[in-house]
């Protein structure tokens, strides 16, 4: 019997054995497609909710390199399509350069520079949060805050909802 007795003692001791986990090595290089719905823009005098009289639909695409478990750089290009009255069109592309701002838990602030070939500018605030984490690939969300000048028209912020995968 005490032969077996370091056996049952690593079996039923309250000490978890477990494999060592390796650390992050940077700088890391990820990739990511999503889909962003806008869900409200309201400007000086106006208020345009998406699905109301058309809808507004983009698919960013981006590359972040991570530079530590706190920053990082993001290069988004979004193709954005338009339907009206059953007809579809590409209505704007955006290129999307910025920092990312991590946090713990998977949070993340991404702060970017917009600019539009609909001729507007400006900046991008995009809250994101991990919401299922795999060894391969990640499943995320974010709440994108634009704020867009230029082309003539008043200055304009906006919120929309992003789903997205990391790989």
């Amino acid at each position: 019997m005490l032969k077996y007795l370091p056996i049952l003692f690593i079996l039923f001791s309250p000490i978890q054995l477990t494999a060592q986990q390796t650390k992050t090595e940077y700088p890391k290089t990820v990739g990511y497609l999503s889909i962003v719905h806008p869900i409200v823009s309201v400007y000086q005098n106006e208020t345009i909710y998406n699905f109301k009289n058309d809808y507004t639909v983009g698919f960013p695409v981006g590359i972040n390199i991570l530079k530590s478990d706190k920053f990082g750089f993001s290069f988004e290009v979004t193709p954005f399509i338009k339907s009206v009255n059953g007809k579809t069109t590409v209505s704007n592309f955006l290129f999307h350069p910025g920092i990312i701002l991590r946090y713990p838990k998977g949070f993340s602030i991404n702060n970017r520079l917009a600019f539009e070939t609909s001729g507007r500018f400006g900046y991008t605030a995009v809250f994101s949060k991990i919401i299922v984490k795999r060894p391969m690939n990640n499943y995320f969300i974010a709440m994108p805050v634009p704020f867009r000048f230029g082309n003539n028209k008043s200055a304009s912020v906006g919120v929309g909802i992003q789903l997205g995968i990391t790989f």
